[in-house]
Parts: structure tokens; C-alpha cells; sequence
């Protein structure tokens, strides 16, 4: 292969990468699949394909949906809480975000809806949504006609809607609500959790971490009691987390975080959805293996102070 064929993959690798995190809710598995259709593109009769963006685009969204679809992913979303891979605000994989749509397709909150979704709507979804695919276009890409993406995006756009229902916040803002929470968590006492909570918050854990066990909670008491708990600092917590982290504010999927970072290793975030001046959900990850690479982008990257230095 040439190294202006090369080059033209490249070129691309950031938007299909983007697409297939988008599809998959996974930073690895998006590599995987954008370095799978590499390997097309290099054994493919490139003089018959007339687009290649649009023949990339129809590789890596069936490479994905076969992924979704494999027994293998199924199982492993059917065991515990599922939670979608973070990145840090910056990181190119996060993809387009000059509109709210693009912005919200990339939230943990949408990918979360969308992971309750088929994998054919799910697709619609993020190439309508994120990428602003015509519905003929779409058709070609999935092998469907016309009206079918057009239903499929329908019904996407409408589970969507009915489960999202947080607000965008500027960078101050996000700020902010980090400090009320790491505040609030930190004071010991419940009520003031509770007070930042909407009437019908959730919180979810992965499972790794201070949490112990995989968590989903709905009721603002008990969800402020857990993290009350799991804040407190011990000598036990820090043994477990293998060092006594900073906590910083931050941005994580487009929505603002409290990021824990032992030395340059980031060792847990907890997602905020906002709406209004309150919380709406919580979403704690701390398994090292989907903390990676948010790990190796904080290495990168300049922070603010944290709001604790020493936990």
C-alpha cells in the first residue's frame, strides 16, 4: 500500500473512531474496530470504491453492530451495571460537538439510553444525531430502505428524549456543581447530599473501587448515604484505592465529573448529570481497565488546583 493511501485513512481516523465509540461505548473496542477496517482497506480493490469515506463509514458501522450483536457483548453487558468508557474533555474521540445533538450523542447518559436500544436503531441514532447522515445515505450504509431509517430514528430520537433529560453546562458551571458535591460529600452529613439530589436521581457504580459491588440506587436518601459512606476517607479506603488521591473538577463525556487521581493515574470519576441548580444522576467508575485512557490523557493535559489535595 502507498503512503498516500495510507495517509488518506488517516486523515480519516479520528470521525471513524468517533463513530464507533459512539457505537460501542468503548474507547478499546473503537480501536479495535477502526484498526479492523485498516486492515479492509488495505486488501480492498480500491479503484472500484468511488467514496471512501462513505465505504469506510458502511465498514466500521457493520464492523460495530457486529460487535454489539456478538454473544460475547451481550454477556458482558448483562453482567452488573454497564458503563460506558469515559474520556476527558479534549479527547479527539469524543468526535464532533459544534451542535447540542452531537454534544448530547456522546453524554454517558444518552449512551447508556442507547445501549437499551436495537443495534440497528442505535446506529440511526448516532449517524443521524452525531454525523448528520442523510436518511438515503443511512439506507446505504445499513442496508435498509429509506423508511426504515426513518422509523428507526423516530423511535430512537423518542427513548432518547424520554430518558435524558439533563442540562448542558458551560465550564464555570460544571465547575461549580463539583464543588457543591465534593463540598457536600465531604461535610459527612446526608442531608446535604440529599439536598443537591432531584427528587428522582439515580446513582450507578461499576463496581470497582470504594464501591465494592456493582450499585443502582433511586431514592435521593439512600443514594446520598452511599457516597456519604464511600467518601469518608480510612487508611483502609486509601490501601484499596493504592494511594490517597487529589480530587479534582473536571469535564467527562461533555458533562462535568469529580475525577480522583493518585500520582498521574486517575483512579476514579464520578459523573454529574446536571438539571437545574441540582443533580439528576451519578455514575461512579473505577475499574482500571476503563480508566486507562483517561488515565493517559490526564498525563498529558494541564488541571486546575484540585478541590482536595490530599484524600
Amino acid at each position: 500500500m502507498d503512503i498516500a493511501t495510507v495517509q488518506r485513512f488517516e486523515a480519516g481516523r479520528p470521525r471513524l473512531a468517533s463513530l464507533a465509540y459512539r457505537l460501542l461505548g468503548s474507547a478499546a473496542d473503537a480501536e479495535d474496530v477502526v484498526q479492523d477496517a485498516f486492515l479492509r482497506w488495505q486488501a480492498a480493490d480500491r479503484e472500484r470504491i468511488e467514496v471512501p469515506e462513505a465505504w469506510l463509514t458502511k465498514v466500521v458501522t457493520n464492523l460495530a453492530l457486529d460487535r454489539l450483536r456478538s454473544a460475547q457483548a451481550r454477556r458482558e453487558r448483562a453482567v452488573g451495571t454497564w458503563l460506558p468508557e469515559p474520556l476527558l474533555e479534549g479527547d479527539p474521540m469524543l468526535g464532533p460537538a459544534e451542535t447540542a445533538e452531537q454534544r448530547e450523542s456522546v453524554s454517558l447518559a444518552v449512551l447508556m439510553l442507547l445501549e437499551r436500544l436495537p443495534p440497528i436503531e442505535r446506529a440511526v441514532y448516532v449517524l443521524r444525531e452525531a454525523f448528520a447522515y442523510s436518511h438515503k445515505a443511512i439506507a446505504e450504509i445499513l442496508d435498509i430502505s429509506v423508511a426504515a431509517s426513518q422509523q428507526h430514528a423516530l423511535r430512537a430520537r423518542r427513548h432518547v428524549a424520554a430518558g435524558h433529560r439533563t442540562d448542558e453546562v458551560d465550564r464555570d458551571a460544571a465547575r461549580r456543581i463539583v464543588e457543591a458535591f465534593v463540598d457536600a460529600a465531604a461535610s459527612g452529613r446526608t442531608e446535604r447530599l440529599v439536598a443537591l439530589l432531584t427528587d428522582d436521581a439515580i446513582g450507578v457504580s461499576d463496581g470497582a473501587g470504594l464501591m465494592g459491588k456493582t450499585w443502582f440506587e433511586s431514592v435521593p436518601a439512600r443514594i446520598a448515604a452511599t457516597f456519604r459512606a464511600a467518601f469518608k476517607p480510612t487508611q483502609a479506603k486509601r490501601d484499596l484505592a493504592g494511594g490517597s488521591p487529589s480530587i479534582h473538577a473536571g469535564i467527562v463525556n461533555g458533562t462535568p465529573a469529580m475525577i480522583a487521581v493518585i500520582g498521574d493515574r486517575v483512579a476514579g470519576v464520578v459523573v454529574l448529570d446536571p438539571r437545574g441548580d441540582k443533580i439528576a444522576a451519578l455514575r461512579g467508575i473505577a475499574d482500571r481497565g476503563r480508566l486507562a485512557r483517561v488515565s493517559e490523557q490526564w498525563r498529558r493535559g494541564e488541571h486546575d488546583a484540585p478541590l482536595i489535595e490530599c484524600w
